[in-house]
């Protein structure tokens, strides 16, 4: 009986440690590499506009970093994941609700560029959905997927026009395991 206490007490130690530090293990073990660059989409739809609006009311004077998630957030609760296909337009998206990662990564650029032009940050800052594969410990893990809808994935970079500072954010993934920022394969970006 004192041996099941001592592995409940570890087990539950060692899923408190990896709950709190989630984002930092996931960073360590997955890189993400761009391939290129997806189609960037201008908020044009009054509904997508008023849904932004609403959630970034009496937020003024935002920091890149707090712009990063209210996007997120903003994406997180208008977005539901499906792997069928649907439309990337996060003007159509903020309608149909269902998205896959190239739906998640142009709703959340979309959203976050608003947010960014909204508080005058657009001159320094510029987000853009990147198709791009991930890296598990340096092994690049959609060789090991057979399904089509595997054969790469979609993320976002934030870039610094000035400093050229970059920001990676994985959408899909903050929806489900609330980790902000993700890390970057040094890569030719076309």
């Amino acid at each position: 009986m004192k041996i099941i206490k001592r592995i409940s007490s570890i087990v539950i130690v060692l899923v408190i440690i990896l709950l709190l530090f989630r984002g930092s293990i996931y960073r360590k073990l997955i890189n993400y590499k761009s391939v290129i660059i997806r189609k960037e989409y201008v908020v044009k739809s009054s509904k997508l506009v008023n849904c932004i609006e609403l959630n970034s009311e009496n937020k003024q004077n935002l920091n890149i970093d707090e712009i990063i998630k209210l996007a997120l957030l903003i994406t997180s609760q208008e977005l539901n994941f499906t792997a069928d296909k649907n439309y990337n337009d996060p003007n159509k998206l903020i309608i149909s609700k269902t998205a896959h990662c190239v739906g998640y990564a142009s709703f959340f650029s979309s959203t976050c560029n608003y947010i960014i032009k909204k508080n005058k940050l657009d001159t320094v800052w510029t987000a853009k959905p990147y198709k791009g594969e991930i890296y598990f410990l340096g092994v690049n893990v959609h060789k090991y997927l057979n399904s089509p809808f595997f054969k790469n994935h979609d993320f976002v970079i934030i870039e610094n026009k000035l400093s050229g500072e970059i920001l990676a954010v994985d959408p899909t993934i903050n929806d489900y395991f609330y980790i902000n920022f993700v890390t970057i394969k040094k890569s030719k970006i076309e």
